[in-house]
């Protein structure tokens, strides 16, 4: 079991789930995993979809070399387990007898065909929480279809807000809207695995993907709703004159000084350009900066870019950003992952933690908790689990015996 015992509890220690979910849901059960869940990642015996996802190490694909997997199942258990077999899907049964949360993308009907959905789980443990995340949800005219990342950004209209409005919508990086499912997804189903400790009930869990990315819109659903306006892109350059991104000597910034009225920070602006001479910064003094119809316009965000850009380009985004905290000006870097990686107050709390794999000689660096608990720390345990890699130990954890255990390796129903 590796070193759970060392150092002090964690904050789930104790808690059994069973993650049967694929590239939507891997990250719902590292959650769990990394605050000290016992949790047992359950694959086809070909191993799940998310290995045949890249990056890949040394960049050649194989079931033990997708970093996507690896990094979403870190301080996971593995076994692989044929549930399309009467075999897989009893000892599936005995399995879910000792645990306290199940976690599964399948489509919905999916598993009620193989006995395993939460009616037949719960009539072996009363207590037991399963977790359904899917793209649609269980119900409804869109339950039985299938979606990836983009169609999840795009039915939950998230992506029709993201990029610029005189470009096509834009993704945002990486698989945010399985993200946005798979956390949603985990703090449900925590609250349902809390409730069942209270009253020894548990329950279905039933997470729509297309929901969870809908709740990003913010107010932009309740804006058409109350006033008939679809709210838009912003434009591809400043919204208004001293708003927005600009260049800098070796990247981005965001700039908020010019906000709506007469706002501090645009006189802390101006006398910012004052006090380093920044050619041509007189022209920003005029009564007519004060007139927001006249900061919208091409004239006066044409004249700002004009005149800030040739002046920030000689400056680093660390300079900017340091003498804009410095004068209470809404400044920041548009940070690389190289500067994540670097960034002192990240190295400060430790955010970046080591990456191992059987696969690579040198542990890198990933991405941590985005919380500290100071009595229950989260940590990663183990690697992710190769494929199969406790199947056996796991089969003999229930009590089925040697002999049989080879049998079920010998017949395909287990890897």
């Amino acid at each position: 079991m590796s070193d759970e015992a060392q150092g002090p509890p964690s904050a789930l220690e104790g808690l059994r789930v069973l993650d049967l979910s694929g590239a939507m849901g891997n990250y719902c059960g590292k959650l769990f995993a990394d605050m000290g869940a016992d949790v047992i990642l359950v694959e086809p015996p070909a191993g799940s979809e998310l290995r045949q996802e890249p990056p890949f190490i040394g960049d050649v694909p194989g079931v033990e070399r997708s970093l996507n997997f690896a990094y979403q199942n870190t301080s996971k258990r593995g076994i692989g387990l044929d549930l399309d077999t009467a075999s897989g899907q009893r000892i599936l049964r005995e399995i879910a007898a000792t645990a306290d949360l199940v976690i599964e993308t399948f489509p919905p009907g999916w598993l009620e065909a193989r006995g395993l959905d939460y009616a037949s789980l719960a009539r072996l443990r009363r207590q037991i929480v399963v977790a359904s995340i899917t793209p649609f949800g269980q119900t409804g005219p869109y339950a039985q279809f299938g979606a990836t990342d983009l169609v999840g950004l795009a039915t939950g209209g998230l992506l029709y807000m993201g990029g610029y409005r005189d470009t096509a919508p834009t993704q945002a990086h990486g698989d945010q809207a399985f993200k946005c499912a798979a956390m949603y997804g985990a703090v449900a189903a925590m609250l349902a695995v809390t409730e069942a400790e209270l009253s020894g009930h548990g329950q279905h869990v039933d997470v729509s993907m297309q929901e969870c990315v809908t709740l990003a819109l913010e107010n932009a659903a309740q804006t058409y709703d109350l006033e008939g306006v679809v709210r838009q892109r912003p434009p591809g350059d400043q919204r208004f004159a001293g708003y927005g991104l600009f260049p800098c000597k070796d990247g981005y910034i965001y700039l908020g000084s010019r906000g709506i009225g007469n706002s501090p920070a645009w006189s802390r602006s101006l006398q910012w350009f004052k006090d380093e001479k920044m050619p041509g910064a007189e022209r920003l003094f005029g009564p007519e900066w004060s007139d927001l119809d006249y900061l919208k316009g091409i004239e006066a965000r044409e004249v700002f870019a004009d005149l800030f850009i040739p002046w920030a380009r000689q400056h680093s985004k660390a300079w900017l950003y340091s003498e804009g905290q410095k004068r209470l000006i809404p400044l920041a870097p548009v940070s690389t992952p190289a500067d994540l990686v670097e960034n002192p107050q990240l190295q400060a709390r430790g955010h970046f933690v080591p990456f191992t794999h059987p696969l690579v000689a040198q542990a890198a660096r990933m991405p941590g908790a985005p919380y500290v608990l100071s009595e229950t720390p989260w940590k990663v345990r183990r690697p992710a689990p190769r494929l199969g890699e406790h199947t056996a130990e796991v089969l003999a954890e229930i009590g089925i015996a040697p002999d049989e255990v080879a049998r079920l390796f010998s017949a395909g129903v287990v890897a």
